[in-house]
C-alpha cells in the first residue's frame, strides 16, 4: 500500500494500532499507517503522505469529503487527486460549505464546483448523513477536514456520518489526518446521555485532545456507528507530528474562527452561543470578545457593534452597542483547561431577563449536559464546578489511550 520514505536523519518508526482491514474481528477493522517522526524535518499533513494512500485510490472510483482546508501543499486535495489520475465521483462538503463561506448554521445547498465541474453533496442541513443514493458507484471515501479538537465543531459529527453511511454501503474510508491545534488540553463536562445532538454526537468532553484520525479510531473502536456496526477505516497520519508540537493553522477552518486567538479560546466562548451574550459575530474579531447593551455599566471601556458580514449575514444584537470584555492577549498563549471565569462573570454581570436563552435548551446542548448552567445559575465557584467533571474525564482519558496515534 505504501513504501517506506528514505531518511537521512534520526527517524523514528511508531506503528500503533496497526490492524488488517481484512481482519475477523471487527474491532480491528481500522488501519493505522505506522507514523514516521524525524526530527529536523517538517510536519507533514496525512494529505501530503501520498505514498501512503495514493496506490490505494488508483483505479478506484472515489468521493472526497472535504473544503478549504483540504489542502496537499498549496494545491486543494480535489485538484491534485485529479492531477495524478484520480476518478474523483463527487465532493460533500461539511457546515460553512466547500469553499467555507456559509455562516454558522446557515442551510448549504448541494451544487456543483465550478473549477472541477464535480457534483457537490452538501452534508449540512437536512442532510447530514450520505444517503445510499449519494454514495452510489463509489468504491472509497477520502476525508479531509481540519478539526479544533473541540466537541461542538461539527466536522467530527460530519465524520460520524460519513463513517456510518459507508459502513452500511461497504465502502471503505479514508481519513487523512492534521493536527488538532488545541491537542495538549482534555476538559470540560462529558456529554451525558439525553442530551445526543448534532453538536455533541459522542459522550466525550468537550475539548477531547485528539486528532481527527485518532478520534476515528475511536469512533469505530468503541461502537459508536448505528448498530455497533465497523467502517473499514483507514487512518493515514501526520509525519514528523508529535503531541507537543504548537500548530498554527494557515487557512480559517470556518468563517468566524480566523486567528489563532480566536482558535484557542473558542472552546470556552462558544458557551456563550446558548446565551444572550454575543461572542463578536459580526465584528473583525468573532471569538475574542464578548459583550451585550446591559453588559456591566457606562463606564466598562471596552464596546463593539455586531454587523452583517462575511460569515455573519444577521449576527447576534446586530446594531447594538455591547458593552464587554476584549480576550485577544489571553488568547495569546494557548489555553490549558476550559475558561469559566468570563461565562460566571457575564451571567453575573449582564442584566437580561433570561440569560440562557430558549430555556437553556441550547446552552445545556452545547454543555452536553444541563448541570453547567445549574451550577452557574446557583453561583457554584469555578472550581467546584471544574471539580465536579473530574471522575469522568478520568475515565475518558483511559479510554482514549488506545486510540492515540502521536506521542
Amino acid at each position: 500500500m505504501y513504501s517506506i520514505h528514505k531518511f537521512f536523519g534520526l527517524l523514528f518508526t511508531i506503528s500503533l494500532g496497526v490492524g488488517s482491514l481484512h481482519a475477523q474481528n471487527d474491532s480491528q477493522a481500522t488501519e493505522t499507517i505506522p507514523v514516521q517522526v524525524e526530527f529536523k524535518r517538517p510536519l507533514q499533513m496525512g494529505a501530503e503522505n501520498t505514498e501512503a494512500y495514493l496506490e490505494q485510490l488508483k483505479g478506484k472510483t472515489v468521493g472526497v469529503v472535504a473544503n478549504q482546508t483540504s489542502t496537499k501543499d498549496t494545491l486543494h486535495l480535489v485538484d491534485f487527486l485529479l492531477n495524478e489520475k484520480i476518478k474523483v465521483a463527487r465532493v460533500f462538503s461539511p457546515e460553512h460549505g466547500f469553499r467555507g463561506n456559509a455562516d454558522a448554521g446557515e442551510h448549504v445547498k448541494s451544487d456543483t464546483d465550478a473549477k472541477t465541474g464535480l457534483p457537490l453533496v452538501s452534508l449540512y442541513g437536512s442532510n447530514k448523513k450520505p444517503s445510499p443514493e449519494q454514495l452510489k458507484g463509489l468504491d472509497v471515501v477520502v476525508f479531509d477536514l481540519q478539526d479544533v479538537g473541540v466537541r461542538f465543531y461539527t466536522y467530527i459529527s460530519t465524520l460520524h456520518y460519513v463513517m456510518e453511511a459507508c459502513a452500511e454501503e461497504g465502502i471503505a474510508v479514508v481519513v487523512l489526518d492534521r493536527p488538532n491545534p488545541n491537542i495538549d488540553v482534555v476538559d470540560g463536562p462529558v456529554r451525558k446521555e439525553g442530551f445526543e445532538s448534532f453538536v455533541g454526537m459522542h459522550p466525550i468532553p468537550i475539548l477531547h485532545g485528539m486528532t481527527i484520525g485518532e478520534y476515528a479510531k475511536m469512533i469505530n473502536g468503541e461502537k459508536w456507528l448505528g448498530n455497533g456496526i465497523s467502517c473499514d477505516l483507514t487512518v493515514v497520519p501526520c509525519l514528523n507530528y508529535r503531541r507537543t508540537d504548537n500548530y498554527v493553522l494557515p487557512i480559517a477552518p470556518s468563517p468566524n474562527l480566523r486567528t489563532r486567538e480566536a482558535i484557542y479560546l473558542y472552546p470556552s466562548l462558544c458557551l456563550f452561543e446558548g446565551t444572550a451574550m454575543s461572542v463578536g459575530r459580526g465584528t473583525d474579531t468573532p471569538f475574542e470578545v464578548y459583550g451585550h447593551p446591559n453588559y456591566g455599566d457606562s463606564s466598562t471601556a471596552f464596546n463593539f457593534t455586531p454587523t452583517p458580514s462575511y460569515g455573519a449575514k444577521h449576527p447576534k444584537l446586530e446594531g447594538e452597542l455591547c458593552r464587554g470584555k476584549n480576550l485577544h492577549q489571553a488568547g495569546k498563549k494557548k489555553m490549558n483547561y476550559l475558561y469559566l471565569s468570563w461565562l460566571i462573570d457575564a451571567y453575573k454581570n449582564t442584566e437580561v431577563d433570561e440569560f440562557f436563552t430558549k430555556g437553556g435548551n441550547w446552552f445545556d446542548l452545547l454543555a452536553g449536559t444541563d448541570e453547567l448552567r445549574k451550577q452557574i445559575e446557583k453561583g457554584l465557584p469555578e472550581t467546584l464546578i471544574r471539580g465536579s467533571w473530574k471522575a469522568d474525564l478520568d475515565a475518558f482519558k483511559e479510554m482514549r489511550k488506545a486510540y492515540l496515534i502521536y506521542q
